[in-house]
């Protein structure tokens, strides 16, 4: 039996439909009963309720050990893709506790378990930085500690030392850095609350650049990884790099709105950061507009996906296209 973490977020979802349409035994965690709907609603939107119905859900918290117990239990292969996303100051501890230490968790159980393989989703945010000589961001690109990274990006790469503990200590893992992950069913994580913004009337765009990636390709290629002889490598997963007012447009003409019509400066960036943060404090309400957050659309940063499609001879689809086949008003 396959284990899931993470199966009611958007790749886990994902990845527990393609899962279960080639046969395999599945068992998902979750930590709220009512967050198993979202799920139960993108199985819906694929006329897949009877799959879903096969799933095998455990209550369960990658932070509560004894939970964990239960969920481990007859599994051999584990696809680990709970993490907490945040881009908020605030939430630091929450993100190293949960993204750190639940993944210490996720790899001694594995370990003790004698689990066969282990696949984590990771980010583009834990890859390396570019050295002078460098223009693309590559699985070798190294970390470097001395440069300013946002928190989640710290908490990811803390994950992802655990995991390579786990794999000097025996265990075979693979681990997957997806770009920003496109993906239908899930509005208010991830690209979804970019999607709703735009969707409501967003004004501003820039220039920044990064890798963007459709979530079918990204459950696609970790089931193929798992199901492969390859193990203990990390691969990039991005299926283009767009400039973020390209993905904007796409994204307002799909859904038929209006254009953001304003670049974004970076001076223009710089206030913005500081009045939404300054409201954070008075209102006492999640900052989803940090200074981390809107420092990185405008990033250029270019991500390589040969290594993936090298060691699989695969492809990614078209992303802008994805969009417009999957967010569709018409």
């Amino acid at each position: 039996m396959v284990l899931i973490t993470g199966g009611t977020g958007l790749v886990g979802a994902h990845l527990l439909l393609r899962l279960t349409e080639n046969g395999e035994k599945v068992r998902a965690i979750y930590r709220k009963e009512n967050n198993i709907q979202k799920t139960k609603s993108l199985f819906q939107r694929y006329n897949k309720s009877a799959l879903f119905d096969v799933i095998e859900w455990v209550q369960a918290d990658i932070l509560e050990v004894p939970s964990l117990e239960i969920a481990f239990a007859n599994i051999t292969k584990v696809y680990h893709c709970a993490a907490i996303i945040s881009f908020d100051p605030k939430n630091e501890d929450l993100l190293r506790k949960t993204n750190i230490e639940g993944t210490a968790n996720i790899v001694n159980f594995c370990l003790a378990k004698g689990i066969q393989k282990l696949c984590y989703v990771s980010s583009t945010a834990a890859l390396g930085d570019l050295a002078a000589h460098e223009t693309i961001v590559t699985e070798e690109s190294e970390w470097n500690p001395e440069k300013q990274h946002n928190d989640y990006a710290i908490s990811k790469y803390g994950a992802e030392m655990e995991i390579w503990r786990g794999q000097q200590e025996g265990l075979n893992i693979i681990i997957v850095n997806p770009g920003v992950i496109i993906g239908p069913g899930f509005e208010d994580q991830g690209s979804g609350q970019l999607i709703k913004k735009i969707g409501d009337g967003l004004l501003f765009y820039t220039l920044g650049k990064t890798a963007f990636v459709a979530v079918d390709d990204v459950v696609r290629i970790m089931n193929q990884l798992m199901e492969s002889s390859i193990s203990n490598e990390r691969f990039i997963l991005a299926g283009q790099n767009i400039v973020f007012k390209d993905i904007f447009y796409t994204i307002a003409d799909t859904l038929k709105v209006k254009r953001p019509s304003i670049e974004a400066r970076p001076f223009l960036m710089e206030i913005t950061w500081r009045l939404h943060w300054i409201l954070s404090v008075f209102t006492k309400k999640t900052n989803n507009l940090s200074k981390d957050t809107l420092r990185s659309f405008l990033s250029k940063t270019e991500f390589s996906n040969n290594k993936i499609k090298t060691a699989l001879n695969t492809s990614f689809l078209d992303v802008q296209q994805y969009i417009k086949d999957h967010y569709s008003v018409d």
